[in-house]
């Protein structure tokens, strides 16, 4: 799968958003440090703008920003033979950006999203408010790899609590349940009795300010 497979399958912007906080609720949950985790989800990002990430720890990241003017997606594959490191000029991969429009401009040249100078990059979407589907760049791909965009997105095209369940229990070594991970997936209010069977490494209190940066609800109470 690469950008363009990505394009046509990744969901409308509200399910997106919706994909994105749950990814970061439940990281938040099930991992050692809430502010280090791989999914995170930044409610507060700047004026009128949010902002869904993802790091992996190995150099692989993708950014999201929610925006009044539409929806700015990157991604980056350390590995890939798209990255602007795989190359002598040390520029961007012919394409990739550029026909992003006027109003993500910001987003390429963000410094989060940039290594001197330079957006780190191997596949790039966008979406302004009012289209119906996903854009992406006249991108020609290798013969000898891709973009990366498979396992970059992979959870977010897929979508299902099942995918993350199956994703979770690889990557933190231990059993994840998946009605618990349902109800997040449905965004309902994160409670103790949520985080107890999810087996949180903390307690509701210690992931407010997490879960008030995502924009997540809690119930403090136990009905």
């Amino acid at each position: 799968m690469s950008v363009h497979d990505v394009a046509r399958v990744l969901p409308d912007p509200t399910t997106l958003r919706d994909r994105c906080r749950a990814l970061a609720v439940l990281d938040a949950a099930l991992g050692h440090d809430p502010a280090f985790t791989y999914h995170r989800f930044d409610a507060r990002w700047g004026p009128g703008e949010e902002l869904a990430s993802m790091d992996n720890g190995s150099g692989d990241e993708w950014s999201i920003v929610f925006a009044p003017a539409g929806i700015f997606v990157r991604g980056f594959d350390h590995e890939s033979p798209l990255s602007p490191a795989g190359n002598d000029s040390g520029e961007l991969w012919p394409g990739l950006v550029d026909t992003v429009p006027e109003a993500f401009a910001a987003c390429v040249r963000e410094p989060a999203f940039s290594f001197d100078g330079t957006l780190e990059a191997t596949v790039c979407l966008w979406r302004e408010t009012g289209d119906d589907r996903w854009r992406h760049g006249d991108v020609v791909l290798p013969a000898d790899g891709d973009d990366g965009a498979d396992h970059l997105f992979g959870l977010l095209t897929d979508g299902t609590p099942e995918a993350y369940q199956d994703w979770a229990r690889d990557y933190y070594e231990r059993p994840v349940d998946l009605d618990a991970v349902r109800e997040v997936f449905a965004l309902r209010p994160v409670t103790p009795d949520l985080l107890r069977r999810l087996g949180a490494r903390q307690a509701l209190d210690e992931l407010a300010g997490e879960l008030a940066r995502i924009g997540h609800p809690v119930r403090r109470d136990p009905a």
